[in-house]
């Protein structure tokens, strides 16, 4: 049985990832910074008749919190399979970018991109025994040069100083960390799993949390040929979804 860590996992398109990755079969550890939420959560998940899935405590942006979780896993699985680093958090808006403040983008940073380094570095040795390790890296549109550059793309007027540049940061650090990787079995790519509603933009985004989380899924439980290094987005309209950087 194969395993998987999703941080940020104890509601929303998250522990819609959980929920499908458990009825294909997976253990999931779903990562929950507060214990209690993700014990509430994975006992609803019981009751709905979801199974192999374990709430685990892990805060991407406390080292302790991390090593601790990293023992688990080992302790309980000696490997892990699978790595979907999902925590993340908007900021206060608007973030004009002349006057958002240093300390609430640093903020956005510590979870967004320093968080994600924190737990993939912690779980890299895990990740090595693994068969076929995975590491989904879950971005943003936003996080797209190429398109806030473009005049034309329909979310060109939203901009965060804050937040999307956090993204485009974790984009540029999943390239390098791919490249590092590319000679192993791993697959490492960002995805993007669309403007979705969820209480994260106050369900303001058109797509289901059960798209998004069949789109992640999609990209991460992939074969030995599929590529590495990859950027994938939910909301480009074809059948592959890869998105410009």
């Amino acid at each position: 049985m194969q395993t998987v860590l999703i941080t940020g996992a104890n509601r929303s398109i998250g522990l819609e990832t959980a929920k499908q990755l458990s009825v294909k079969g997976l253990f999931v550890y779903l990562g929950s910074r507060n214990l209690e939420n993700g014990e509430k959560a994975v006992e609803t998940l019981n009751e709905q008749g979801f199974q192999n899935i374990k709430a685990i405590e892990i805060d991407v942006t406390n080292p302790e919190s991390i090593l601790k979780a990293k023992n688990i896993v080992e302790n309980e699985q000696g490997k892990l399979d699978i790595l979907i680093n999902n925590a993340g958090i908007l900021g206060n808006t608007p973030q004009q970018a002349s006057d958002f403040s240093i300390q609430e983008i640093q903020g956005i940073f510590d979870t967004n991109f320093f968080g994600v380094i924190s737990v993939t570095q912690a779980f890299l040795d895990l990740l090595k025994k693994s068969d076929s390790p995975r590491i989904s890296n879950i971005t943003s549109g936003l996080g797209s040069l190429t398109l806030h550059s473009d005049p034309a793309w329909k979310y060109y007027n939203i901009k965060t100083a804050g937040y999307g540049t956090s993204k485009a940061a974790l984009n540029a650090y999943t390239i390098v960390l791919a490249y590092e990787l590319k000679d192993l079995d791993f697959k490492v790519n960002v995805i993007d799993p669309g403007y979705t509603a969820t209480d994260f933009n106050a369900h303001s985004g058109p797509g289901s949390v059960e798209s998004a989380a069949s789109f992640i899924i999609k990209h991460t439980l992939t074969d030995n040929n599929a590529p590495t290094g990859q950027y994938y987005s939910n909301d480009i309209e074809d059948e592959i979804g890869i998105s410009p950087w």
